[in-house]
């Protein structure tokens, strides 16, 4: 099952996985980072940038995947993924752009973008560290409940509540939010060397508990951590707040030796 670290706010979430990355920099300054977008992953992001910075890393030769991109919507668009993740990560952490790779939203190719995608990452030694937000109903990237687990990145219809959602993003005007996007497949995220998923706030803490301690299930995509050789979640208390296990999780993160690490 995934390690489970309680934390008492996002910013201890964040220098947790930043030392793991500023690690991982060091002994391989070609890493491939798994990246993705919303409010779980920025402490983690500015805190990876605040050890770029102090420890003088180079970052130069450092690669990277986004998880998902909206289809149809002009990468120059502010709201694009391809737009944030150059604003979030690549400027903060001083990345090389040509190297940080989004998958490709254009109509005119969404048949075969998500299997160039794929190929991209297998090409690239596939993806050391994935970072992974969660939402409310337990998906990861844009895999809403009832994804396969062994999906690769493709084309979905987004639900009308997460373009709900997202409308807040885009002047409140759901009009203005794509029906349809491009996402790794939980297949494709599966691949990953190492999983660290972030989660934040009360409103999250069904979805941990049903990634951590419920069924592994479709209809709670993130579930599928629980297969997977190497993942970490890193919440907050209140997202904690309806793990049963969340004292053996204390008690065993107290106790794990240092050069661990996570």
């Amino acid at each position: 099952m995934a390690e489970v670290i309680i934390v008492n706010n996002e910013e201890a979430a964040g220098r947790i996985y930043a030392q793991c990355v500023a690690d991982l920099i060091h002994s391989k300054p070609d890493c491939v980072l798994g990246l993705a977008t919303g409010s779980s992953p920025l402490a983690a992001y500015q805190a990876l940038a605040h050890e770029v910075k102090n420890d003088h890393l180079d970052v130069s030769h450092v690669r990277g995947f986004a998880l998902d991109e909206y289809a149809g919507l002009d990468p120059s668009h502010p709201q694009s993924y391809r737009s944030t993740i150059t604003r979030t990560v690549v400027e903060p952490l001083g990345l090389t752009p040509d190297l940080v790779h989004v998958p490709n939203g254009a109509l005119s190719t969404i048949r075969e973008a998500g299997y160039e995608y794929d190929r991209m990452i297998k090409a690239a030694g596939g993806v050391d560290v994935q970072i992974l937000g969660i939402g409310t109903d337990g998906h990861i990237g844009f895999n809403e409940p009832g994804s396969s687990l062994a999906s690769g990145t493709r084309i979905k219809t987004l639900t009308q509540q997460t373009r709900e959602d997202n409308a807040r993003f885009f002047d409140n005007d759901i009009d203005q939010v794509p029906t349809h996007c491009i996402t790794q497949g939980i297949g494709t995220i599966m691949k990953a060397r190492h999983l660290v998923l972030l989660a934040f706030g009360s409103g999250k803490a069904e979805a941990i508990a049903e990634t951590v301690e419920g069924g592994v299930s479709a209809f709670c995509p993130a579930s599928a951590l629980q297969l997977h050789p190497h993942a970490t979640v890193i919440v907050d208390e209140k997202a904690a707040s309806k793990l049963r296990n969340k004292d053996y999780y204390r008690y065993a993160y107290e106790h794990k030796p240092a050069w661990q690490g996570i």
